[in-house]
């Protein structure tokens, strides 16, 4: 597949003079899932961006309706299918003029890796987005990473890449935003802790022996956020604070000993930074996740966009707890892998797919998650420098570990 060409230069400009200031030119961005919720959020922050922000790319796995219409309204130089078989669905005037088709997901990584593109949004979810955000590490490309499986997965081998490549990864999930924010407040070795902030999710002030009875119905139904299923019972679960402990340890090298969680149920304060003086800085917005992703398309700038704003004219209200332990037993994996590394983030991340399809299809019961999860992590053949092969070979064991089992509790 030949690479791809810059878009066309635009229908004529006024004459320059002396005193004219030249526009910023636009900051072209391919987003990856982009069919998926941070995917459609991120295309709503292009479309209030009034030109500041242009969709190079688009790309999704399967979603090829979806897609379509995407392209349509946004006219992107790029489309990508990567499963081949849902390519053929498209026609020969499918995509609007100017729009190229690729398929598959080689041209996937070569286009990430094009420097046409100024920005790669990684936002394919799960595993499968590790390997298109390697190869725009492998670029030195500037990546708004969304996929946290990437650092559960591989943190040191991406982190040791990116160092290598003059790659810059700047994180979308919003607490590592809140924490990338707060950070700023002072440097690395004043940090006492870094505190993740996680709503509690729709089971926490349920009855803890009635736990095993959760339906899929039941967790689907997030008090506060609107996610897709397998991430929605990653919260309910609170392995997604798990594996954002995991993502958090890799992205600002912070031990495992300095991360902390505090349930907050209203959502408002993403996290905090707690300094050695005691100071604590943390980043407050309504949840929308078109902040985080507005934040990491214009930094080192700050600019107005559509994400919520508060009304201060209304009275708010924060509570913070620590975590029950025995409600979300799947916290403590998060730091068990955290603290330990090697493979043992891409084992738990694997185990925890899985177990989440199986719990969504009727296989598992909710409590079921963590309990295989544990003893996938517990029993795996642990290496404590891996390559990717590795971490490739151990993430396929894990899955057939769990696809195995049967009901355990």
């Amino acid at each position: 597949m030949p690479l791809a060409s810059s878009g066309p230069a635009s229908a004529g400009s006024p004459p320059c003079r002396v005193a004219d200031v030249p526009a910023a030119a636009p900051l072209r961005v391919a987003v990856l899932g982009s069919t998926g919720s941070i995917g459609t959020n991120t295309l709503d922050v292009i479309a209030a961006s009034e030109g500041r922000f242009v969709p190079w790319l688009l790309a999704a796995r399967r979603s090829v309706g979806p897609l379509v219409e995407q392209a349509w309204r946004f006219r992107p130089a790029w489309v990508v299918v990567v499963d081949p078989a849902a390519a053929g669905e498209l026609g020969a005037t499918s995509l609007p003029p100017g729009t190229r088709l690729a398929i598959g997901p080689d041209a996937l990584d070569e286009l990430v890796a094009d420097p046409a593109n100024d920005r790669v949004v990684s936002a394919i979810v799960g595993a499968a987005g590790l390997r298109s955000t390697w190869a725009a590490v492998a670029a030195g490309r500037t990546v708004a990473l969304a996929n946290k499986e990437t650092l559960v997965m591989a943190g040191p081998l991406v982190m040791r890449l990116a160092a290598a490549t003059g790659a810059t990864i700047i994180p979308v999930d919003s607490e590592h935003s809140a924490i990338h924010q707060a950070l700023t407040a002072g440097r690395p070795a004043e940090v006492a802790r870094l505190w993740l902030t996680a709503s509690g999710g729709p089971f926490r002030t349920r009855p803890r022996d009635t736990l095993a009875d959760v339906t899929p119905a039941e967790a689907l139904r997030h008090p506060t956020w609107s996610m897709g299923p397998k991430i929605t019972v990653d919260s309910a679960t609170m392995m997604n604070k798990a594996l954002e402990l995991i993502e958090a340890r890799w992205l600002f090298d912070m031990p495992a000993e300095k991360l902390g969680v505090l349930v907050h149920p209203q959502s408002l304060v993403h996290s905090l930074v707690e300094f050695v003086d005691g100071s604590v800085i943390a980043q407050l917005s309504p949840p929308d996740m078109r902040l985080p992703i507005q934040y990491a398309l214009s930094l080192p700038e700050r600019r107005p966009g559509p994400a919520r704003r508060f009304d201060f004219t209304e009275r708010l209200h924060f509570d913070f707890e620590p975590p029950d332990p025995e409600r979300f037993p799947a916290l403590d994996l998060g730091f068990v892998a955290a603290a330990r590394g090697g493979t043992a983030g891409a084992v738990l991340n694997a185990a925890n797919e899985e177990a989440v399809q199986a719990f969504l299809g009727g296989r598992f019961r909710f409590t079921d998650i963590a309990e295989v999860c544990r003893r996938v992590l517990d029993e795996h053949p642990f290496v404590a420098d891996p390559d990717l092969d590795d971490v490739r070979r151990l993430d396929a064991w894990a899955r057939q570990e769990v696809s195995s089992w049967q009901c355990v509790s």
